[in-house]
């Protein structure tokens, strides 16, 4: 699937979102711990199908810096640590507009395991 680069991407750092402008004009506003959770690395993803994994504890999480990756991504460093996620254009795209239901399978996936997103 090919995604059109957004137009902007600004991360404040005062409510810990991400805001993705593309080019229609849609925006995005994806929080932190959200992007986190959904990280594209295998460390998260995981090297095989399934859902990869449990990532909890992050609600306070914070967005560093945005790297440029090529014409075709961006690379998201977390003040945890984590800086391994490449988000393509496409997979910033899905996770805006999936975001509620995405982040209800997560809530209830830390139900099920019996963990928090309190650090």
């Amino acid at each position: 699937m090919s995604v059109t680069a957004p137009t902007q991407i600004r991360v404040s750092t005062r409510s810990r979102t991400v805001e993705v402008t593309w080019p229609d004009g849609h925006q995005h506003e994806l929080p932190a711990e959200y992007l986190r959770v959904h990280s594209p690395s295998a460390e998260v993803r995981g090297h095989g199908g399934g859902e990869g994994a449990l990532v909890h504890g992050k609600e306070g999480v914070a967005i560093t810096e945005v790297e440029p990756i090529g014409h075709y991504a961006v690379r998201l460093v977390f003040d945890d640590g984590h800086n391994s996620g490449i988000y393509t254009w496409a997979y910033l795209a899905e996770l805006g507009d999936q975001q509620s239901a995405r982040w209800a399978a997560y809530v209830a996936r830390l139900e099920k395991a019996g963990v928090s997103r309190v650090p």
